[in-house]
């Protein structure tokens, strides 16, 4: 299987440079997958510190710059599959160099943006634009491993994960740091020389698409077996996906009973993407063979139950020390400073082996434990004692969304490894909009410690069945690298 995958994949791409051994990760790569990877983490964690600023300059409230937060959501979980669907039809240089140069236009955008409309454009352009680096990643990962036959991708795919997790923890502090220097508009002029610095880099380093990838009819690999050339996209399919998953998310963002047309608005946009995508030769997304593979379609689930759970706990965690503790936002912050040392240093050792079913089983675990914690929580709870249910979620933080990208490489069908990881994104943000959702309806008050209690024991069932979703997988324990 390896070798004829490895034949296409060679015949598919000419290398952009000497990358080292040919029987070896080309290392080039690294630079522009983990930079590319990174401009989505930064842009959302920067914001953070920029609402306030935002809006006395703009006198907008805070319902409205919300949707700051809410576009570049929305853009990314609509985009990244779709971007990844795109990149498994014509190769991840094209579509990494357009969506990183669109982060240079969001930036400059951004940077001049006269009012509040125009900055929401400019996050809903950053969105699709930072949506095409994590997919183009995955692909390129998967083709190395193809044409070295040598698949032990572990050390990249947890430099991507890793990366992220950095750029999260660090992405308030450079925010802050950013606008003190120069304004709320410097957090969009940054993409600029970012942007540049992917563009340079993937125009020396990624590999080009020969014509196969460019759309040629048909033609053969070193092993003489035809290789079909990129067929139609499938425009109407991802217009009602995207039509389906903005109606769902608007829903979650505010759940309220006179808002009920956007949940049958959903329902029947997903009846139509279903209908047509079981019918249509080359879909957008392969029903037939996704609603066939139950192993992915629980990796998809495993990772809404593990960062609704771990937002949750970011978002009303945070409220609940400020409003319920009584302590002021940068002590909050301090508080929250062991979380996330935690989850990097645990993605950090961990990394290098796969060990998906034992790192979500563990994880799952310390989630549990550590919402039950939660429940013990008061008024006047001591710091340290903060500060260490703060550490113990980070342990989950640091396992789950690793195992669950290594679990993806595994099941997903090579020939669509960048629409899969890009679903596996839009899973982690329709998990972090149900969180959001769950903070405004326990906390409808403001966040008191009876809220957290009620928090507390929605994380706990949601931990719970993550446990029991990876416990009775038994597919889990057949991911195992393959050798060549």
């Amino acid at each position: 299987m390896i070798p004829t995958l490895r034949a296409r994949f060679q015949q598919r791409f000419t290398p952009a440079g000497d990358g080292g051994p040919p029987d070896r990760f080309d290392r080039r790569l690294i630079a522009p997958m983990v930079l590319g990877s990174v401009l989505n983490p930064v842009n959302s964690s920067m914001i953070a510190v920029a609402l306030v600023p935002i809006g006395s300059a703009l006198g907008a409230p805070p319902s409205q710059t919300a949707w700051l937060v809410s576009g570049l959501y929305l853009a990314t979980a609509v985009g990244q599959p779709v971007i990844g669907r795109l990149v498994d039809m014509f190769g991840p240089r094209r579509l990494y160099l357009i969506g990183t140069a669109m982060v240079g236009v969001a930036g400059l955008l951004g940077s001049v943006a006269p009012n509040l409309g125009a900055l929401v454009a400019a996050r809903v352009l950053l969105g699709f634009g930072t949506s095409a680096a994590y997919p183009a990643a995955m692909h390129l990962t998967r083709g190395e491993a193809e044409r070295t036959g040598r698949d032990s991708p572990a050390g990249v795919l947890t430099a991507l994960a890793v990366s992220a997790q950095t750029v999260s923890v660090i992405g308030p502090t450079l925010g802050g740091l950013l606008i003190g220097l120069g304004g709320w508009r410097t957090i969009f002029l940054v993409n600029v020389p970012l942007s540049l610095a992917c563009l340079v880099l993937g125009a020396l380093r990624l590999p080009k698409a020969t014509k196969i990838a460019k759309g040629a009819d048909r033609a053969a690999d070193a092993g003489g077996v035809p290789v079909p050339a990129a067929r139609g996209i499938d425009l109407p399919g991802m217009a009602l996906f995207a039509a389906l998953l903005v109606a769902l998310m608007v829903f979650l963002m505010k759940p309220r009973a006179e808002d009920w047309y956007l949940p049958v608005l959903a329902l029947l946009a997903g009846a139509a993407f279903a209908r047509r995508e079981l019918r249509v030769p080359e879909p957008f997304i392969d029903l037939r063979v996704l609603g066939g593979n139950g192993p992915l379609l629980a990796t998809f689930l495993r990772q809404f139950l593990s960062y609704t759970t771990a937002y949750a706990f970011l978002y009303g965690f945070t409220q609940w020390l400020e409003e319920g503790r009584g302590l002021h936002a940068a002590a909050a912050g301090l508080v929250l400073l062991p979380l996330s040392l935690t989850g990097l240093l645990v993605s950090a050792i961990t990394g290098r082996r796969e060990a998906v079913r034992g790192k979500l089983v563990v994880g799952s675990l310390v989630q549990i434990a550590g919402c039950a914690a939660m429940l013990t929580l008061q008024a006047g709870s001591a710091l340290w004692l903060l500060a260490a249910i703060g550490a113990l979620m980070g342990v989950p933080q640091g396992l789950n969304g690793l195992a669950n990208q290594n679990a993806l490489y595994r099941q997903a069908d090579p020939a669509r490894i960048g629409s899969a990881a890009g679903l596996l994104r839009t899973f982690m943000y329709l998990g972090a909009m149900a969180a959001s959702a769950a903070d405004a309806a326990f906390f409808q008050h403001g966040a008191d410690t009876g809220g957290l209690h009620h928090l507390s024991l929605f994380m706990l069932a949601g931990a719970v069945l993550l446990l029991a979703v990876t416990v009775i997988d038994r597919s889990l324990g057949t991911l195992t690298p393959r050798k060549a």
